[in-house]
């Protein structure tokens, strides 16, 4: 079985970013079907879908990582190490104007030679003649932007690193609970739902229900989103499927938050009760595309306000971030109360 592979062609990523990036195509119409893909996957790999190699034994397994021809995805001119997109500024097509005849054609060979799915010309500058001419022979796409070399190459690292980027769906309920993103999971019946409604009423927003998905961006960013087919529902068991937006207005709803903090919610008996560090709650961390995220478990029992449990968690967990720890202090402090008895 083959693992599936993001990737974009040239003409999309134009479609997509065409009035964000004020592009214009210039020049190389015949490209258009050249292919961007993750820098560990080669255009050949990526034309065949399989992101993964048969073995010796018949069995599939993951290919190794490594850029495709020493290519990375998006960067300034560079001549030893390509980038899948050549992005163009002001410095770089006075460098190459500035170049003798026999050594401009020879930075512009190497430059075709790479293969690149496309060339910016940033900052809205003149295109050269040459530039048009080879970009016509090589069928190589050649667009031109208004937008300074820096907002381009930024913009698209994002665009594309999202796109690329591994992708975990994980039951529960995706919050955004005082600025913070937080994901409740626990057994279906728990009440996650019911707490997130109660969550919103009390001002905070929800992200995504039931099937929230997480990418890592780099270097160590958890992104969590809501797929689009699930967007502004809730479902609450009694009231059934519920639309967020329509109840409570657009600004109960946010679009995407950095996972910060898992609670999971957990029935227990006396007997796992008493098993809870009284100084230290129950803060581990769980793997999540292999960052450490904080996790606490809440236990459920009736009485138990869990909307007011999980807002003070999540300041907590701010202030734990910020370098503040109640245990720790309060540990110092009745250790030095003891000291101070004993030397009276």
């Amino acid at each position: 079985m083959t693992k599936a592979i993001n990737q974009i062609t040239t003409e999309e990523l134009f479609t997509t970013h065409k009035e964000k990036l004020d592009l214009d195509w210039i020049s190389g119409r015949h490209g258009a079907n050249q292919l961007i893909v993750p820098e560990t996957v080669s255009p050949e790999t990526a034309k065949s879908g399989a992101g993964e190699a048969p073995s010796k034994s018949g069995k599939h397994q993951k290919k190794k990582s490594g850029a495709p021809d020493g290519k990375s995805l998006v960067g300034y001119l560079n001549l030893i190490h390509p980038h899948q997109i050549q992005i163009l500024g002001n410095m770089e097509i006075h460098y190459l104007e500035s170049l003798r005849s026999i050594s401009r054609q020879d930075a512009l060979k190497r430059l075709f030679k790479s293969k690149p799915a496309c060339i910016i010309i940033a900052d809205g500058c003149e295109v050269p003649a040459t530039l048009i001419q080879k970009s016509n022979e090589k069928s190589v796409p050649l667009l031109r932007s208004s937008l300074s070399s820096t907002k381009l190459t930024d913009t698209l690292h994002y665009y594309l690193a999202n796109l690329f980027s591994d992708v975990l769906t994980l039951h529960g309920v995706y919050m955004e609970v005082m600025a913070t993103g937080v994901l409740i999971t626990g057994p279906s019946g728990i009440g996650k739902s019911e707490l997130a409604l109660e969550l919103i009423s009390r001002g905070h927003r929800l992200i995504a229900d039931d099937a929230p998905q997480f990418s890592r961006l780099p270097p160590d960013i958890i992104n969590g989103t809501c797929p689009p087919g699930l967007r502004d529902f809730l479902e609450v068991r009694g009231l059934g499927i519920i639309n967020v937006r329509e109840i409570f207005g657009d600004s109960a709803i946010i679009k995407s938050k950095y996972l910060k903090l898992i609670i999971q919610l957990q029935p227990m008996d006396d007997e796992h009760l008493q098993e809870i560090d009284r100084l230290e709650g129950t803060y581990r961390t769980q793997k999540i595309l292999d960052i450490d995220i904080p996790e606490i478990t809440l236990p459920v029992a009736p009485g138990r306000n869990l909307a007011i449990l999980v807002e003070c968690a999540a300041r907590n967990h701010l202030l734990r971030i910020s370098g503040y720890n109640a245990s720790e202090i309060f540990a110092r402090r009745q250790q030095r109360q003891i000291e101070q008895g004993e030397s009276r």
